[in-house]
């Protein structure tokens, strides 16, 4: 079976896991420190602050910047439900902006959907491709906005020489299928020490020195458990970046002259191939097709089958804005993921490519 994804853990992370173990020191600890610089160089920043998950990891960020009852969030139609759980977690409003052709948040329809309320702008650089950070940058300055990226799926990734992360708050996950594992895990990227300094004292019950609690705070730690499995891939990223490119590029090649709409990467970006999702010719069966390349060996995804706010968790809150986005509807309907991972063989491009045409026809 050719996965859609498959952890890549080496005998480093194994051993860096026993170091833990044999050290005593589970919970935070050092390796979170060692963990958490690796980060702030992943992104660019002076701080990491490694916390629990990465859905707490847009949570925090929205916390520190005093996102709550009556704010308005402006983030993508198109993305998972942690971005918008995260929002309705703080009490806050959602409202979603349209996305372009890089499946992006479109900057124009940012702009649109900011009104009085508007607390932060919260883009998502879906798939590992940025959203085009410059313009949105731009339309925050012009409005006094503070912005969250929701890099969750972006290690690495850079926009106009800057890597995702460091515009604004960085979000980042590292759930067992992101090109970074820790199985679980998250972190908020900064260089603002004021925010930095807050976010720790959150994450640990609000304790600015033990058993003195300044603030309401969170049980948001990770274990140093967590941090060693990370901590080796990190090291190793623009290795696993660049295997990704590669296998994304020789998909490509495989699926050319196919009625397939094929990722591309706009001048400026760089994509760190989280997924490799094509647009399938409007009217195909994509459960049918989904089906049978399964039955020939290779798994496929579908992120996401819908927009974030029409599922039925959502139906009835008032805290939902369902905006206009007809693009994130179309290229919903029409998306799936194909195996892109680092693991993969030359061998297992051709498969994917010839048992694809066949479903196709072509």
């Amino acid at each position: 079976m050719i996965r859609i994804a498959e952890p890549d853990i080496d005998a480093e992370s194994e051993s860096l896991v026993l170091e833990v173990l044999r050290s005593g020191r589970l919970a935070q600890g050092p390796m979170v420190e060692r963990f958490e610089a690796a980060c702030a160089d992943m992104a660019g920043t002076t701080h990491a602050v490694a916390v629990s998950n990465g859905t707490v990891s847009l949570e925090a960020a929205l916390e520190v910047l005093d996102v709550g009852p009556g704010d308005e969030v402006v983030t993508s139609a198109f993305t998972f439900a942690a971005t918008l759980n995260a929002i309705l977690r703080r009490g806050a409003t959602a409202r979603f902006a349209d996305v372009g052709d890089d499946y992006n948040v479109d900057p124009s329809s940012v702009a649109a959907v900011i009104g009085p309320r508007t607390a932060v702008l919260l883009p998502v650089h879906l798939y590992g491709l940025p959203a085009e950070l410059d313009a949105i940058e731009a339309t925050a300055a012009r409005h006094g906005l503070p912005i969250v990226e929701d890099a969750a799926q972006a290690h690495g990734a850079e926009v106009g020489g800057r890597r995702v992360g460091s515009v604004g708050l960085g979000s980042f996950s590292f759930y067992a299928t992101k090109n970074v594992t820790t199985g679980e895990g998250g972190v908020v990227t900064t260089s603002d020490d004021a925010i930095a300094h807050r976010l720790r004292v959150l994450r640990n019950q609000g304790m600015q020195e033990r058993y003195r609690y300044d603030v309401v705070g969170h049980n948001w730690r990770m274990t140093d458990l967590q941090a060693a499995v990370g901590i080796p891939q990190l090291a190793r990223l623009d290795d696993i970046v660049a295997a990704r490119g590669a296998n994304a590029r020789g998909l490509s090649e495989r699926l050319e002259g196919t009625d397939l709409v094929l990722p591309s990467v706009p001048v400026g970006r760089t994509h760190v191939w989280h997924q490799y999702t094509v647009l399938l010719p409007a009217g195909c069966d994509r459960g049918a097709l989904a089906r049978r390349l399964l039955a020939d060996g290779i798994e496929t995804g579908v992120y996401y089958p819908g927009l974030v706010f029409d599922h039925p968790a959502f139906a009835d809150s008032n805290l939902v804005v369902r905006d206009d986005t007809p693009r994130a509807a179309e290229i919903s309907a029409r998306c799936v993921s194909l195996p892109v991972h680092q693991r993969l063989s030359t061998a297992d491009l051709d498969r994917t490519a010839e048992a694809l045409r066949s479903a196709l026809g072509s």
